[in-house]
């Protein structure tokens, strides 16, 4: 495939790039380069002749015509966004205009492309959401790709009006989509201001390890290679107009969660004295929070044969040895962004 992939600077985007690229498929990367993206995280793709790099903001429609004018994909993938819930908390404007805004400038600039070309078969626009639009679940059931949303934060809202937005555009334009919505992501390169890099940094620093509340929130986590994985098959054999949910099967509160990530330290990273878990500190919860989010990802196992690879032992034990051996690159990050401070505390 020829790829044109949003936000490919990112966590989730890096990942992508970097597993197209070593399967044989042409990236092009287009990232506006906002504070959580990274260039070191497509550092070892840079001299691909397969990569190609576009500084560009996909609200600025000139950018996006031209970049798909000049490298003609056939296939564009849509990951670009503002994504954490604290910040949107703070600061919900961005999140309008970057996830809803910069999603329909993109979907207009890929209508124009696509009827330019002929209305070609192979062309798809993959968008790339999360479970947060379904809302928040209780103690059972499952999101499935037929749950009602029900968004509770201004990241999870505005995520769900670009959900909203590409499905109109393939219903009223018959442009070519799929759609797929994940659990919550986490591995390599996973900017330190969310909670599984939090605590691995926190503890190396000696400082507390915040939980929200009582600890008792449920996630479903997704290692954030199985989910590139997944994203690229979706992009390659997913039934146009359709969506598909990517979970990773691996439910836990965030209170197992740190109390697993302290236990792999422990071992890995041994205190002085005592165990990474006495840093553990229970802070105000967030307004809005989601008691529990669980994915039904029955329909991509079916239908195109995908399901996770990596368990969460696994993937955490992966995740903390990576960032053991990578601290120049979170290190810089730190430097340059100060992620310390508590957002999302606004009422």
């Amino acid at each position: 495939m020829k790829l044109l992939i949003t936000g490919g600077a990112g966590f989730i985007g890096s990942a992508v790039v970097r597993l197209a690229v070593a399967r044989g498929h042409d990236v092009v990367n287009v990232d506006a380069l906002t504070y959580a993206a990274c260039s070191d995280n497509v550092a070892a793709v840079a001299d691909n002749p397969r990569y190609t790099f576009i500084h560009a903001d996909i609200r600025d429609r000139g950018a996006m015509d031209a970049a798909l004018a000049v490298h003609q994909p056939d296939t564009i993938l849509h990951l670009a966004a503002e994504s954490h819930v604290d910040r949107s908390i703070d600061g919900p404007g961005t999140f309008v205009d970057t996830n809803i805004t910069g999603t329909y400038t993109l979907l207009e600039a890929a209508r124009k492309y696509w009827i330019a070309r002929g209305k070609p078969d192979r062309f798809r626009f993959h968008h790339i959401s999360t479970d947060e639009v379904f809302g928040s679940l209780g103690p059972k059931g499952l999101f499935t790709e037929d749950t009602p949303y029900d968004p509770r934060s201004p990241y999870s809202a505005s995520k769900a009006a670009s959900d909203h937005l590409v499905r109109a555009w393939h219903e009223t334009y018959s442009l070519p989509v799929v759609l797929t919505n994940c659990s919550n992501n986490y591995g390599p390169y996973h900017f330190p201001e969310k909670l599984i890099p939090v605590v691995i940094l926190n503890a190396l620093a000696g400082k507390p390890l915040p939980i929200y509340g009582t600890g008792s929130n449920v996630r479903d986590w997704l290692y954030v290679e199985d989910h590139a994985d997944a994203l690229l098959l979706v992009a390659n054999k997913g039934q146009i107009g359709r969506s598909y949910n990517i979970g990773g099967n691996n439910e836990r509160s965030n209170l197992e969660l740190v109390r697993s990530l302290c236990s792999i330290l422990d071992e890995l990273r041994p205190r002085s004295q005592g165990s990474y878990a006495e840093q553990i500190t229970f802070v105000p919860d967030r307004p809005g929070h989601d008691a529990r989010y669980a994915i039904d990802a029955s329909r991509i196992r079916d239908e195109l044969g995908w399901s996770p690879s990596v368990t969460l032992e696994e993937g955490l034990r992966r995740t903390v040895e990576w960032y053991l051996e990578n601290e120049d690159w979170w290190q810089a990050l730190l430097d340059r962004h100060n992620v310390s401070d508590r957002l999302g505390v606004a009422r």
